[in-house]
């Protein structure tokens, strides 16, 4: 039986990270006795333990509600939760594709934050009606009338009749219920039509093996149909229709406008590609839908096992990860100081630091990650362009016509107060200012920055400097020539790859610098001297030495000429040379760790 049209309401939720989100979904499920009391925890969508822990949401949920209105019609209302964080960015780009409106949810205590604006255009862009719910109105904090003007102001959203609300106590939760179901539009769709699916996520499960959420646009998707994906061109056999209560619910069919999963034993998530669509594979529909922008892997680092007898379980719990997480890319490569290992994409440093954890947590591997670079593209004399993703690979010099780095545009919001040092930060970091206005109290700033000054640890410079206050997001601009070099670190006149980085030729001597200060500290004594240097290309930017450890070989001279002792010392400093020549320098795998947290 599929619900009729005009019955059926499609919303996500957007919002800054912590402004209530995940909190707003638990209720809504409460409310429409989706989960009862005893099945009830707190982020009921947040399935994974770090997203519980973090208090962040990583993966889009969906969660289907029924709803009794106050005009007494029965509503269907297919909820999606999205992220708030900048690096899952593309999570909510393809939840919002799915539906027809959004909730905007504002805290009433902090206002609209930079994340807040950046979904919220993206939000608009695809043309969904925006209900504002403003939240947190039970703190003390909480100025609802000035943060209801601040949405209008800023945003430029009618927020006349915004819904004032506290998720956490339950408060108003009712008329957040009729604004979804009174001011955002049903679906449209036709259901005599050819089948239209939108493969908005997939996943994997040990039981059931890839499980699909589909987004019904036109027809009708039936338990035993022949569908096919229209990318890729393969054909299955849907063993399962179904929705989510948050429990998986078997229907058998759904129809246009609603929201819900197949699973068709595919055997791989690489097999789904977000954004394809489904169709019937007798009476396919005529085009295909747009799909979405895929996701583009902007940071990148090598990740290599502690122990080298780990590496193929490295490889198999990346495989795994990857089969949930589409947007991770790997490939293998090796280091003469790490041994085997892989090269890893990841969409930003946050979830670099998620997919860390996860292989530690969920894989119990010990992992040392190098330094994370960006892509650069190399135009070459020849005329060909090269695309850089980890500087030990970087061609040599005289071949090279320029060196491009990608940079964004960023915008970041703070209270008057930090001004100055943000300023200055982006300044130290190359930034190039475009905009300076006022919304109240708060600065908005719009910056170009380069990427890579961005990579290492800004995000957490300008937490520390606006005591928390600042908030930041991003976008990828374009690509610029720049005047960039390779840094190389040699230790005893061996170069170290891992720990070679391309950097603005500006701050290189002052990065090479501080490394080997750092190194001097990590790298224990040998029997030798151990010279650490930064060069640039044949050019040596910063030196420091670790001295030898000595034996006293001339205690047992006492007395007698000093000729005896100069000759001992001599035999010494002989064998020392020879050593130096021949030893090997131990880099204990600490050392590689804290050398490559840059931040501090």
């Amino acid at each position: 039986m599929t619900t009729p049209l005009k019955n059926i309401r499609n919303f996500s939720i957007v919002a800054h990270i912590d402004h209530g989100k995940s909190t707003l979904a638990d209720r809504l499920i409460q409310m429409t006795g989706g989960l009862d009391t005893r099945e009830m925890k707190a982020q009921v969508l947040d399935s994974m333990d770090i997203e519980r822990e973090r208090g962040i949401t990583i993966k889009a949920q969906t969660v289907r509600l029924e709803y009794k209105a106050a005009d007494g019609e029965h509503y269907v209302l297919n909820l999606i939760d999205t992220p708030g964080h900048v690096d899952f960015a593309y999570e909510v780009n393809r939840s919002l594709a799915a539906c027809e409106g959004s909730l905007l949810v504002v805290d009433a205590a902090q206002g609209v934050e930079a994340q807040t604006l950046a979904n919220v255009y993206q939000a608009i862009e695809v043309d969904h009606e925006i209900v504002t719910v403003i939240n947190k109105i039970d703190l003390p904090a909480a100025e609802p009338e000035r943060i209801r003007a601040q949405v209008e102001e800023v945003i430029g959203l009618d927020a006349s009749n915004a819904v004032m609300i506290s998720a956490k106590t339950g408060l108003g939760m009712e008329e957040v219920l009729e604004a979804i179901v009174t001011q955002l539009p049903p679906p449209k769709g036709d259901i005599d039509a050819p089948l239209k699916a939108m493969l908005v996520d997939s996943w994997y499960d040990a039981y059931l093996g890839v499980v699909v959420l589909v987004r019904v646009i036109d027809g009708k998707i039936k338990k035993g149909q022949k569908v096919r994906m229209m990318a890729t061109g393969a054909a299955y056999e849907l063993d399962r229709v179904g929705v989510f209560t948050p429990k998986l619910v078997q229907t058998g069919e759904m129809g246009p406008g609603e929201i819900g999963f197949i699973t068709a034993s595919i055997k791989e998530v690489a097999d789904t590609n977000v954004g394809d669509t489904i169709t019937d594979d007798r009476n396919p529909c005529a085009e295909a839908l747009t799909g979405f922008r895929p996701a583009q892997p902007v940071v990148f680092c090598g990740l290599f096992p502690v122990d080298a007898n780990d590496f193929e379980d490295l490889r198999a719990a990346m495989g795994r990860l990857r089969l949930n997480d589409a947007s991770f890319s790997f490939e293998m490569e090796t280091s003469a100081a790490l041994g085997f290992g892989f090269r890893c994409g990841f969409l930003g440093l946050l979830h670099l630091e998620i997919i860390q954890e996860r292989l530690s947590r969920e894989f119990d591997l010990d992992l040392i990650a190098t330094a994370p670079s960006v892509v650069y593209e190399m135009l070459m004399t020849d005329g060909s362009t090269l695309s850089l993703h980890n500087p030990a690979d970087m061609p040599d010099v005289v071949k090279i016509e320029e060196i491009r780095e990608p940079w964004i545009k960023a915008t970041i919001l703070t209270p008057d107060d930090h001004l100055g040092a943000i300023l200055k930060l982006c300044q130290d970091r190359r930034g190039i200012q475009r905009n300076l206005t006022y919304v109240g109290n708060r600065a908005m700033l719009e910056y170009d920055l380069p990427l890579n000054e961005v990579v290492f640890d800004f995000y957490d410079r300008l937490k520390s400097i606006s005591k928390g206050y600042a908030s930041f997001d991003y976008a990828l601009d374009d690509y610029r020539a720049g005047d960039l070099v390779k840094l190389s670190v040699l230790v005893n006149a061996e170069p170290v790859d891992a720990l070679s980085m391309l950097v603005h030729r500006s701050v290189a001597e002052s990065r090479g610098r501080v490394m080997c200060e750092k190194l001097k500290d990590l790298i224990p004594q040998h029997l030798f001297k151990i010279p650490i240097q930064a060069a640039i290309g044949g050019r040596v930017v910063a030196r420091e030495t670790i001295s030898a450890l000595r034996k006293d070989v001339t205690a047992k001279c006492y007395g007698g000429d000093a000729t005896r002792k100069r000759k001992l010392l001599e035999k010494q400093k002989a064998g020392k040379k020879k050593m130096r020549q021949f030893g090997k320098v131990e880099i204990p795998q600490e050392a590689f760790i804290k050398a490559l947290k840059m931040g501090e």
